[in-house]
């Protein structure tokens, strides 16, 4: 597997004297772009093996998000200009010379990008306020013949790499798990006013975190300045409800910083997402794919989600870094902080990538889990040839 397990030189993250973490909630419209990407994939992978026995070549993994205009107020307001999404990419649109055989790619595009924004946002109407648009072409015949040279052990479509890291410091976990609280059914029940566009910031400098929370707020919640304040309140409540239940570090809350209430500056949204207001958005500027932007680790560039699930290593390898760091700190209790790095080299099976890296802070020498990383990176990668089945049951976070 060309696989080397290395001492780490530096100190983990949680061990210097500031760590910056951010999280883009599942409204932002960069988290917006990335979901569209990535269920357009599932939708045609889903169509593929329901019609041709197996998933087809395809990448949908660009997408832009133009932003509309909305008038939000205490109390209402309405949405002037819908958001506009564009969605790019390639994929196979016919099999053989058969017309009958043409794949739909447009009902997916459109239909169901339309179906599943209407119940993440309850509040956006998808008829009127958004229009979804796709420029998907096939692929070229390089990278099509490529994807079907090797069905059983597929070939890289790409030389890419995938980094991923464990575990996940107290910032990263409270950063990280403050939006999943904010978005969840139960917070949405007892406090609907909190929109979909939740963004999260953790800064911790020795050992006191400040958080600062955006939090779009639903005007039509909202019957006056006091309630919008309440609001405000019940977030930072929560916040620091969940602070104390992760760390033992002073936590300070910051909500919508930029408010001035006594000039009517407020945060308030008519649908739950800033991308209703000149708030644009791309895939892959947001979360990477372990759910967080995090300066102090090891990252990629990649954009995970619309990639092809079979053979696209700047998909599959994040995912796998991820499995083996996972894996590695839940065995060996000594294993401070593992990051993993693995690159592939186009045409080579996915399964023998061009070399991979565990690189590992502990104390002592790390010839005692030696034999456990090798063990478990070569498990992980033995495995390659499946994980196509996990990204169909969105069983692994992409963003």
């Amino acid at each position: 597997m060309n696989l080397e397990v290395t001492k780490a030189f530096g100190l983990p993250p949680s061990h210097l004297q500031m760590e910056m973490v951010e999280r883009k909630g599942k409204g932002h419209p960069d988290s917006i772009c990335d979901k569209a990407s990535e269920e357009l994939s599932i939708a045609l992978s889903e169509y593929y093996l329901q019609n041709f026995g197996r998933v087809l070549h395809h990448n949908v993994d660009k997408c832009v998000l133009v932003g509309g205009q909305s008038n939000a107020r205490v109390g209402g307001g309405e949405i002037l200009e819908p958001i506009y999404i564009l969605l790019v990419g390639r994929a196979t649109a016919q099999v053989g010379n058969d017309s009958t055989k043409k794949v739909p790619i447009g009902k997916f595009a459109v239909g169901h990008t339309k179906e599943w924004m209407a119940k993440d946002f309850p509040h956006l109407n998808v008829t009127s306020d958004i229009i979804v648009d796709y420029k998907i072409k096939p692929g070229s015949m390089d990278l099509v013949g490529n994807f079907d040279e090797a069905p059983e052990i597929p070939r890289a479509n790409d030389t890419s790499f995938g980094v991923s890291f464990a575990p996940f410091t107290e910032t990263e976990t409270l950063v990280y798990q403050l939006e999943k609280t904010l978005n969840s059914p139960e917070c949405k029940k007892k406090c609907p006013a909190i929109g979909e566009d939740i963004k999260v910031m953790g800064v911790r400098r020795q050992d006191k975190i400040n958080l600062t929370v955006a939090a779009a707020i639903i005007a039509g919640e909202i019957p006056d300045k006091d309630s919008y304040i309440n609001v405000k309140d019940e977030i930072k409540n929560i916040a620091l409800d969940l602070a104390s239940k992760t760390t033992e570090m002073d936590v300070n809350v910051h909500v919508n910083t930029a408010d001035v209430i006594k000039n009517d500056l407020m945060y308030l949204t008519v649908t739950g997402t800033s991308a209703e207001h000149g708030d644009d958005g791309q895939v892959g500027r947001g979360n990477r794919a372990n759910g967080l932007i995090t300066p102090y680790r090891p990252m990629t560039l990649e954009a995970a989600a619309g990639k092809n699930p079979v053979t696209h290593v700047g998909k599959t390898y994040n995912t796998a870094a991820r499995r083996i760091a996972d894996k590695l700190v839940e065995e060996e209790s000594k294993v401070e902080n593992v990051s993993v790095y693995i690159v592939s080299q186009i045409g080579a099976l996915i399964t023998e990538p061009q070399g991979i890296n565990l690189e590992i802070n502990m104390e002592g020498s790390i010839d005692s889990v030696k034999s456990t990383a090798e063990a478990i990176a070569e498990e992980v990668m033995e495995d390659m040839p499946n994980i196509w089945k996990g990204f169909m049951q969105r069983e692994y976070e992409l963003f």
